[in-house]
């Protein structure tokens, strides 16, 4: 691979340009005799399904994916590669993990009360020299995250963590800025408030290129689009032409038939038969607070047998609190009054009693996994409750991973090590791991996050006949109302108070 940082002649100057390039990940060759040239001044979107090799082309921007074939052209009087930057679950990913790599540290060096704050992770942006206090309020300020200064980093919540990532990008100001799906986690209020920001963002001291499944994310000053499928860019262009519906259509073209009944291994058929009380969850009066900050305000609120739950509210509200109450992950539950399976949380339960009769899925539990393990392995951790595989799974549990994995249409993803897909990739994995043991409680927390338009519709196919045909009951999370499955049955909404706080208001739809 060569590089050259003279363009030929040209009418308009550009920031990079890739000629006949072919990318290589690990041991697989991507986007091969690629030809695209961003130009100052252009604003790109990204568009495939997943795995279709988006994230490797970004990456190649930012140098993180080597280039084995052809020529990057850099601008005329450069010496160096182009200066890009990038947000992405991968980097939010990265940095916790950091953060638990520092733990240990931490503990043996007695300083284990010590955290990583937001202000933390923004004034390491300037190395030894640091960042000047002022552009750090500049930022903050610009993106809305005062708040958020003090907190923790693993307290933070998807779309508050995409906020933050966004903001240590600005700090160092590169001429390309790359955001992957960065809308994802976040309620209508804030991607408006988002797409306000990136939009001002895109003018002619930097290059935005928005990675994004969704059409309607393709904000108004994109410029043009790349379409990759297969491993190919199949077609670019500015984006009247690029986004027409019978393109659309071949680009994102269904492969599946929605038509399946869940499969369910006997020991699951058991477990469900042997359910016991009809209340699923009791909550009475419920407050969870952490620093005086109120997280959960006097919520009190029920489930039965046989309803399907959608969870709505804005970013910060306390959804994800009332997850982990209900899936054991919250300490506070035992200050509560919390009743599970007809068992009050605190009187002598196992954690892994009332795991086994849940199934989870979230981006907070996608960020924790990291193992390197085949997906198949993954999916049949999920009988298991464990992060990683430590047990030997029953050939009727081996059947029932390969029918998900199937139906999912991941099956040929089973021998791929994990933690090397897609993120969209991973959270199918994630998702068949919560279906396969038919749990008596399945929550989805966005799980539609990161996919594509055929999955999406495949995931909702399946929570369809999940909620409609067996005995799993569902709580699922979004903050699309247009994806709400249609076998939800009751809602639970959390709206803002005048005074501060929120109140939940539910009942049936």
């Amino acid at each position: 691979m060569s590089r050259n940082t003279e363009f030929n002649s040209r009418i308009y100057p550009s920031v990079i340009w890739f000629e006949n390039v072919t990318l290589r990940v690990r041991d697989t060759f991507l986007l091969p005799n690629t030809n695209w040239r961003v130009d100052k001044g252009q604003h790109w979107a990204i568009m495939g399904p997943n795995g279709a090799g988006k994230t490797a082309l970004v990456r190649a921007l930012t140098g993180d994916v080597p280039v084995v074939k052809g020529t990057v052209h850099y601008s005329p009087g450069r010496d160096g590669a182009v200066q890009a930057e990038y947000v992405s679950f991968e980097q939010h990913q990265r940095l916790i993990a950091r953060e638990e790599r520092r733990d240990d540290f931490r503990f043996f060096s007695g300083n284990q009360n010590l955290i990583t704050t937001v202000h933390d992770i923004l004034a390491e942006v300037g190395g030894l020299t640091g960042v000047d206090p002022a552009d750090i309020e500049r930022v903050v300020a610009r993106l809305k995250i005062n708040h958020l200064l003090g907190r923790g980093i693993r307290a933070l919540s998807t779309g508050e963590m995409r906020k933050v990532q966004i903001a240590r990008v600005l700090l160092k100001s590169p001429e390309i800025m790359i955001l992957d799906e960065p809308f994802d986690g976040l309620d209508d209020s804030s991607r408006q408030d988002l797409a306000l920001i990136i939009e001002d963002l895109m003018d002619d001291t930097r290059t935005v290129i928005l990675v994004t499944h969704r059409q309607r994310e393709v904000l108004a000053n994109i410029s043009h689009v790349l379409a990759i499928r297969d491993g190919r860019v199949v077609f670019q262009g500015p984006r009247e032409e690029v986004l027409t519906a019978p393109q659309i259509e071949y680009l994102y073209a269904p492969e599946f038939d929605a038509a399946f009944s869940p499969p369910t291994t006997g020991e699951n058929k058991a477990a469900t038969d042997d359910a016991g009380s009809d209340i699923l969850i009791t909550m009475r009066d419920v407050t969870v607070s952490y620093g005086g900050v109120t997280a959960l305000d006097n919520v009190s609120w029920s489930m039965s047998s046989g309803q399907n739950w959608v969870i709505l509210g804005p970013n910060g509200c306390g959804k994800t609190t009332l997850l982990n109450l209900i899936t054991a992950d919250n300490l506070q539950a035992y200050a509560n009054e919390i009743w599970l399976f007809n068992q009050r949380r605190g009187s002598g339960e196992s954690i892994w009693e009332i795991k086994q009769r849940i199934g989870m899925m979230s981006s907070e539990f996608q960020i924790r996994y990291r193992k390197p393990l085949s997906a198949y392995a993954v999916v049949l951790s999920g009988f298991f409750d464990s992060v990683g595989l430590y047990r030997q799974a029953s050939a009727d549990q081996k059947r029932t991973a390969d029918q998900w994995m199937k139906i999912l249409g991941i099956a040929d993803n089973s021998a791929k090590i994990f933690n090397r897909l897609s993120y969209g990739e991973q959270r199918m994995v994630l998702l068949a791991r919560a279906l396969v043991k038919m749990p008596q409680i399945l929550i989805l927390d966005e799980p539609c996050q990161g996919l594509d338009r055929t999955n999406r519709q495949r995931i909702l196919d399946a929570i369809d006949v999940i909620g409609h045909h067996s005995r799993t009951n569902i709580i699922y999370v979004t903050h699309y109302p247009d994806e709400i499955p249609a076998c939800v049955s009751h809602m639970l909404q959390f709206e803002k108070r005048t005074g501060g706080g929120y109140a939940v208001n539910q009942g049936q739809i």
